[in-house]
């Protein structure tokens, strides 16, 4: 059965965090580019990316998290991503996939939403 592609915005503190879930692949990582772009125009320079509940990410849903990171260092802000290590149904399958692709290191990455919206909380390591 499908899950439909869903982007959902919700305010933590000082986080703006961006809940996916769905499939992230060249149909939809459209919309979740818009949704980034928005925030950081609302001001939004913390921003959280939950992909707890993707269960699948092609080239083009990295490349919008790589253009993510770009555009919310180039305002000097923060942009960290929720990939547990479980994650939707079988595992993390973005985790997985930067991991293969050798960009996971580019990214602040925590289990969850509270460590990712607690500055004392560390992220995961590489």
């Amino acid at each position: 059965m499908a899950v439909a592609f869903k982007v959902t915005g919700v305010e933590q503190g000082q986080w703006a965090v961006l809940r996916v879930s769905g499939e992230l692949d060249l149909m939809t990582s459209p919309v979740l580019r818009q949704h980034v772009h928005d925030a950081v125009a609302e001001g939004h320079h913390s921003l959280v990316v939950d992909l707890s509940d993707v269960f699948f990410c092609d080239s083009s849903g990295v490349g919008v998290l790589i253009a993510a990171r770009r555009l919310i260092r180039s305002c000097q802000g923060r942009l960290r991503l929720i990939l547990p290590d479980r994650g939707a149904v079988d595992g993390s399958h973005v985790n997985r996939v930067l991991g293969a692709l050798g960009v996971r290191r580019l990214f602040d990455v925590h289990p969850d939403l509270d460590s990712a919206t607690t500055d004392q909380a560390g992220p995961l390591s590489a």
